[in-house]
């Protein structure tokens, strides 16, 4: 700015028009501009008037101010004004370095933008194709871990009745079978050592997983609360299905068995308060009219009677068993559940040893000599029992829980295959009819929670894709019916 401004802002100069030779009239108060070169700058007046102009311009901001108007700077020169000139025609060339170097936030379009695109479409694909490998390898896993379920929980079945026929104690079967869980720790820490690299000792990772009992982990009194009531019903669970084989085929065992799901469904519904659900009330009856039409095959008398009232008994023991570990345990990892059969593994070991040998005493289970024992039977049966409940909580972890529970369904046709093909037992219409009708209840108890909304949502889908491929079918139908009408010279009139 120059030093010499109005000392009042608010007076306007008064400018006198004259008249110039060559007719042309100019302020008085101002140079006129050359014809010949118009980027003169002008010349500043005495009274300032030039500079209040410019500060007038400079503030308001007006679009055709440019500031080499400026009194104080020199005439631009020949190339300025080339540029200039090229400034007008392309104006967005003086802000391309602005435009390059500029961040640009998201959302807005900008060529950072379509650099990323490609890399984040690549990352996405990326990102699928690993989801779906990933669920491709856990079905066939879960596969696997079905198959090898129901295969250890059939030969379990069928090498308990082949024991019956040289070994008939079905409680000392039992007890030496749960002795065998003590080796689930013990497996689970070789595997936590091949599989991580951070490794722990067996005390760490045994403490570690003792947080399942409660603060204070593993003690006496602990052992004495949390353990005994599960033991106790686990032995039940085992001793009463044993008991059943000895009075049925492992075919009504293994369906009998799988009655255990409604009873889990109920006993959860009365105590743990979980949501009601009508397909399971209706799967409930259906395993409960299984049990009675498998009780009526053979007449309410005698060793079938007896044998499915064992059964039974087994399923809801095992029902009961769930339903207190969820209240009082609550979930469990595969480190915590190792811990536990371990645990109840040494529970048997030490407090339940006496029942066996007061049987023996009592003459109500005798096995004689320990050489005579059928060890080879014994060691399969707890072998395979071993086998089958590592794979189902390990399958639980690995793979879907609901293919864990359709491998243990598959075990009555595999039982019914080796019972048919070996031992050539013939079943009746109402034995087969009672069979399917726990099996099909036992398929309802598998729909999740929210089947029905899947449903309905899935259903609702294909009603509005039936108008829609029937409005197409239409409008292709139409236009080959106007091509041909149109090809053979005739009109298509649409009738009302």
């Amino acid at each position: 700015m120059s030093s010499t401004e109005s000392p009042d802002l608010g007076e306007q100069p008064c400018f006198r028009l004259e008249q110039l030779p060559g007719n042309s009239t100019h302020l008085s108060g101002k140079t006129s501009p050359q014809v010949n070169n118009r980027w003169d700058a002008p010349e500043v007046t005495s009274n300032g008037v030039q500079d209040i102009e410019n500060r007038i311009l400079r503030i308001t901001g007006y679009y055709g101010y440019r500031s080499e108007y400026s009194t104080h700077k020199r005439p631009p020169r020949k190339e300025e004004r080339m540029k200039k000139h090229s400034a007008r025609v392309a104006p967005l060339s003086s802000y391309s370095t602005q435009v390059l170097t500029c961040p640009i936030s998201e959302g807005e379009d900008g060529s950072e933008s379509h650099a990323e695109t490609p890399v984040s479409e690549t990352s996405g694909d990326g990102s699928a194709y690993q989801t779906c490998a990933t669920t491709v390898l856990k079905v066939l896993g879960g596969l696997l871990v079905v198959l090898c379920v129901s295969s250890s929980w059939v030969g379990t079945t069928q090498v308990v009745q082949l024991t019956y026929k040289s070994f008939s104690c079905p409680f000392f079967i039992t007890w030496f079978s749960t002795n065998w869980n003590i080796l689930s720790f013990a497996l689970y820490y070789s595997g936590h050592v091949a599989t991580t690299r951070e490794k722990q000792t067996p005390i760490q990772k045994f403490r570690e997983c003792s947080r399942l009992f409660g603060e204070e982990g593993m003690s006496l009194r602990v052992l004495l609360k949390r353990t005994a009531p599960f033991s106790i019903l686990w032995t039940l669970t085992n001793y009463l299905y044993l008991l059943a084989l000895r009075k049925l085929t492992a075919t009504d065992v293994s369906a009998l068995y799988c009655c255990h799901k409604a009873f889990v469904f109920l006993l959860s519904w009365i105590v743990l308060k979980d949501r009601f659900m009508g397909v399971r009330i209706v799967a409930a009856i259906m395993a409960i009219t299984g049990i009675v039409m498998m009780a009526y095959a053979d007449g309410f008398h005698g060793d079938s009677f007896m044998g499915v009232a064992f059964a039974v008994g087994s399923a809801s023991t095992s029902a009961l068993y769930k339903v207190l570990f969820k209240m009082f345990l609550g979930s469990a990892n595969l480190g915590e559940a190792a811990h536990f059969f371990s645990t109840m593994g040494f529970f048997n070991l030490i407090f339940i040893s006496c029942v066996p040998l007061i049987l023996y005493f009592t003459k109500v289970e005798h096995w004689g000599s320990l050489s005579s024992l059928p060890w080879g039977y014994l060691c399969g049966v707890a072998g395979l029992w071993l086998v089958f409940n590592i794979l189902v909580n390990v399958g639980v972890v690995l793979t879907y829980p609901i293919l864990i529970s359709i491998g243990t369904l598959l075990s009555v046709p595999g039982n019914a295959a080796i019972d048919v093909l070996k031992h050539e037992v013939i079943f009746s219409v109402v034995r087969l009819a009672a069979t399917c009708i726990i099996c099909l209840g036992f398929l309802l108890l598998l729909l999740p929670e929210e089947w029905d909304t899947v449903t309905v949502r899935f259903l609702t889908t294909l009603a509005d894709k039936k108008p829609e491929e029937n409005g197409e079918e239409l409008t292709e139908s139409s236009v080959q019916t106007r091509s041909r009408s149109r090809a053979n010279g005739a009109v298509s009139i649409p009738m009302a």
